[in-house]
Formats: C-alpha cells, structure tokens, sequence
C-alpha cells in the first residue's frame, strides 16, 4: 500500500526504523511515473554528542526512465520521524510503501 507523504508531516519513525521502503513520485520534467528500488531507512545517531547532531540521512539517485533526468533521493532519520527527499518533486508528491520482510 503506498503512503502519500504530506509536506509538514514526517514518516513515523517506529514503523520504518531497521526497515526499507521503495518510494514512487512523478518526474517534474516529463510527469513519468518513477519507481525506486528499496531504500534503507537509517536510524538516527543515539550517541551523537547533542541532539541536532542526531540525524542521520541515505542518499542514492535515480535516472528517469521516461526522459533521463538524474533525480537525487535522500531519506532523512530523526527522532521526529522520516522525510523522503526527492530533487525538484514537491514533498507532497513523493509516496513510499514499506517493504514485507523476507519470511
């Protein structure tokens, strides 16, 4: 099931933490649908010596199949929760869905 991301909203992060998601958002050049491969979700830096140190982030690109823009993925870990980036899409464009763990 995808989830929408909403702009002002983080992911939760005890539903993703140790987990990985695949993310689908629309190319802002040629509106072809894109689909990621999995993505890990880091957890934030618990040893980090203050607490805006705690973040933690994975970033990977992507090639649009439709028209070859490079897009540029970044997925943000804080005790807050988890934000999906993706380079010139609107964050309330970008959905994820939570991969099933292998039995």
């Amino acid at each position: 099931m995808w989830i929408q991301q909403k702009t002002d909203t983080l992911a939760p992060l005890e539903e993703l933490q140790g987990r990985t998601v695949g993310l689908k958002f629309e190319c802002n050049q040629c509106h072809t649908e894109v689909f990621t491969d999995l993505l890990g979700v880091p957890a934030p830096d618990s040893d980090a010596p203050a607490l805006d140190e705690t973040d933690q982030y994975e970033t990977e690109e992507i090639k649009c199949p439709g028209c070859d823009m490079i897009h540029s993925l970044t997925v943000k870990s804080t005790f807050d929760g988890v934000k999906f980036e993706v380079s010139e899409v609107a964050a309330d464009k970008v959905s994820y869905q939570i991969a099933e763990p292998e039995a």
